[in-house]
């Protein structure tokens, strides 16, 4: 019998049946995951066999097999560096939240989720949320940002789910597709899914003033069915997001920007630093690519995952108004 994964406690795990119902599962033995050293072997989205296992009370069911996957998205495992954690699987469409203060998201965090996204195949869309609460300064800083990532290529959206503005387009997008909402805790998924499909309930919780960090309401990744054809994958927060499994060689490529250029590089194994007649750093210089994404490039580069998550909010800052002069 094959189900769908809709939970992951570490333990249990949520499935779908081909007649609706859910089914609470759990596996026996180790799942072997193709080289990939992953905390959790079954995510969210994932394919499964099983088969049932009658108690004296209630049903449960247990996990024999996992489906190949078209894709997933993997961050490294908060406390097994070596290791990594799969956040969802067979995404048709990930939307990544970003706030400006309230609580901030970086531009290092943004760009590193999207090389994720790119590096696994997933089309990722980025969601400026809370611009109800803007002042001329963030409502500045928000523009700058979305100019940026749509000259690269990316669709961004801005949202109020508390005011309902955007809630349209972004369920347009969502209609016959698995999305999935990504961002740091406070950025507002649970409230956005909530704006969306209001009979979920979702708990939330409001940012700490004194920290101006979101707290965590979302405890494991769960899948949502929606009535207008669509599913959502809701998240836990995310402090930080660690590269996982890329050769420096390889990385420039996850930037479609730099992508566009490279082969005009004089070396073709040009890593954009002291090169000589490198079309990255001339584009860079012409103000063709921005500063910020270039500063966050060389953080990956350097595999700066260790101290990423003490990086300021300022320090990227000062890298985007770089790339203003």
């Amino acid at each position: 019998m094959i189900g769908l994964v809709y939970k992951s406690t570490g333990s249990w795990y949520t499935v779908k049946t081909a007649d609706g119902t859910f089914l609470e599962c759990r596996i026996k033995g180790k799942f072997r995951m193709k080289g990939i050293k992953s905390t959790n072997p079954i995510a969210v989205g994932d394919v499964v066999g099983y088969e049932l296992e009658d108690t004296t009370d209630v049903t449960t069911g247990t996990i024999n097999a996992i489906h190949d996957r078209k894709n997933y998205i993997v961050r490294k495992s908060v406390n097994l560096s070596k290791q990594t954690h799969i956040i969802a699987s067979n995404i048709d469409l990930v939307f990544l939240l970003i706030t400006i203060n309230n609580p901030p998201t970086t531009t290092s965090f943004i760009d590193r989720f999207l090389v994720t996204a790119e590096a696994y195949g997933i089309e990722a869309v980025l969601v400026f949320n809370k611009i109800d609460t803007f002042d001329d300064a963030m409502m500045d800083e928000q523009l700058y940002l979305q100019h940026v990532y749509q000259e690269i290529g990316y669709t961004c959206l801005r949202i109020s789910s508390t005011e309902k503005k955007g809630l349209d387009t972004l369920k347009t997008m969502m209609l016959g597709k698995a999305s999935m909402f990504s961002g740091h805790s406070g950025v507002g998924k649970s409230t956005l899914v909530n704006a969306l499909e209001p009979s979920l309930h979702l708990k939330t919780k409001t940012i700490s003033e004194q920290s101006k960090q979101g707290q965590h309401t979302t405890t494991f990744a769960e899948m949502y069915d929606l009535s207008f054809d669509a599913k959502i994958i809701d998240t836990p927060g995310i402090k930080g997001f660690g590269i996982v499994d890329m050769e420096p060689s390889e990385i420039s490529g996850y930037f479609p920007e730099f992508f566009k250029l490279q082969d005009q590089c004089k070396f073709n194994n040009c890593l954009h630093k002291e090169e000589p007649n490198c079309a990255i750093k001339n584009a860079l210089e012409k103000d063709e690519i921005a500063w910020s994404r270039y500063n966050s490039y060389l953080k990956i580069l350097e595999g700066d995952d260790e101290h990423y998550r003490q990086d300021t909010y300022n320090d990227d800052r000062v890298a985007s108004d770089e790339s203003r002069k």
